[in-house]
Parts: structure tokens; C-alpha cells; sequence
């Protein structure tokens, strides 16, 4: 069976996905609390766990452990990440969320590259975000540290050989934890979320819409002018 680590396991989509895959692959999971992975490795029968901090110092040298304790990784998931409402531009809120979901996101991108690299071959998958296609007035620093996730994926897609995939996943709104409590449009579930990520996973895509309807919403929100634009996402 192969080996795969989905960072950002605790809750959400990344556990919701741990539970998708874990007939297929021996996993191992990471997140700042222990805790919590725990419980998710119990649920799913079983899993290699490790406290990793992204934005931590130390993250690649617990993320290069976990690799080991794994004996190798075929498939690297990366769904950690931060949204913060923040309408009011709070510095704190926006360092946190360019902290996670670039420079965190970016040093676990290219350990597990290296990993790929020296292995011969891999599955590189990142979770971004329809918002990465469209700045946000509330959220700013998260639509544009998640088209951050997206075009870095892409450079690394241009750059790996033929042994080594790359998948930008984006979804739409998916109620987690994160999510505001509220009705939204289009609103998945995680559980609907990691299927479709699975399915886009074993087909080696490019890039995933999730749901899949959302890859119509991009691109009509690409053609909308700017006074229409402001403030959808």
C-alpha cells in the first residue's frame, strides 16, 4: 500500500479526506493538535501522527520525520489553513494568515518536493480556493495568499518531470469550521469535499473544482467588471 501525509488533519477537509483515503494508503497525519489527530487516527484504524506547526521553525525537520516514520511518502496533501474575517485590515490577522498560507504552505511545498525528487516520483496536492480568483474586501490577505497557493503550484507543475504530479485544488464554500454560520451558496460538505478531492487525486488532475460546479463560478466571475466583482467573495 502507498504512503500518504495529509497536513491540516485535525479537522475539516483534511480529516474529512483522511477518512476518504484511508483504505488506500498507509497515512500519516499532521496538525498543531496532537489531540485531535489522535482521535482522527483511531477513527479511520490506525495512522502515524505528528504535531507540525507550519509556521514554526522546526516544521519541515517534524515533517521530514514523519516521512521517515512512514518509510517514504507517495502522495503529500497540504489543507492547512487560515481565513480570517477582517474588514477592518487588523495587522495581526492578516501576518497570521500570510504566516500559514504562504510561508508554512511554502515549506512543507518544497520538503515534500524533495521527498519527490529523491524518491523518484510523487503526488503533490494543495488546497487553495476559488477566492484565489478573485480579491476579497473582507478577507483580503486569504484571496490573495490562497493565488498565491495556486500559481506556486503551478510553477512547481511547469517544473517537475513526468514522475511527479501536481493538483490545485480549489474549492468553493465548504462548511468547516472556519466558515462563517450561515447559509452560503453552493455550501458542501467536507465529506462531499474529500470525495470529489479523491477522485481528482486518483486521475492525476491539474486543477480541481470543488464542488465542480464552482469551475463555472470562476469563470464568470471573470468576465464580471470590477463594480460587479467587489464584494462577492
Amino acid at each position: 500500500m502507498a504512503n500518504a501525509i495529509i497536513v491540516g488533519a485535525s479537522s475539516g477537509i483534511g480529516r474529512a479526506l483522511a477518512r476518504e483515503l484511508s483504505g488506500e494508503y498507509d497515512l500519516g497525519l499532521a496538525a498543531r493538535r496532537t489531540d485531535r489527530l489522535k482521535a482522527v487516527g483511531e477513527d479511520i484504524g490506525g495512522a502515524h501522527v505528528a504535531s507540525i506547526d507550519v509556521t514554526q521553525s522546526d516544521a519541515r525537520e517534524r515533517f521530514d520525520d514523519l516521512v521517515d516514520s512512514l518509510g517514504g511518502v507517495d502522495l503529500v496533501v497540504l489543507s492547512s489553513g487560515i481565513g480570517r474575517y477582517n474588514p477592518d485590515l487588523e495587522w495581526d490577522d492578516e501576518r497570521d494568515t500570510i504566516d500559514v498560507n504562504t510561508r508554512g504552505f511554502t515549506a512543507l511545498t518544497t520538503a515534500a518536493m524533495d521527498h519527490f525528487e529523491k524518491s523518484g516520483g510523487g503526488h503533490l496536492v494543495g488546497i487553495s480556493s476559488v477566492a484565489a480568483e478573485i480579491g476579497s474586501q473582507t478577507m483580503p490577505a486569504y484571496s490573495a495568499t490562497k493565488a498565491y497557493v495556486s500559481r506556486y503550484l503551478e510553477g512547481l507543475r511547469y517544473r517537475a518531470d513526468d514522475d511527479i504530479s501536481v493538483t490545485d485544488v480549489r474549492p468553493g464554500f465548504v462548511d468547516t469550521p472556519m466558515s462563517p454560520d450561515t447559509d452560503r451558496f453552493w455550501e458542501c460538505s467536507p465529506e462531499t469535499a474529500a470525495g470529489q478531492i479523491a477522485r481528482a487525486i486518483r486521475k492525476d488532475k491539474d486543477v480541481a473544482y470543488i464542488t465542480r460546479r464552482w469551475w463555472l463560478v470562476s469563470k464568470v466571475l471573470g468576465l464580471l467588471p470590477d463594480r460587479y466583482r467587489a464584494g462577492v467573495m
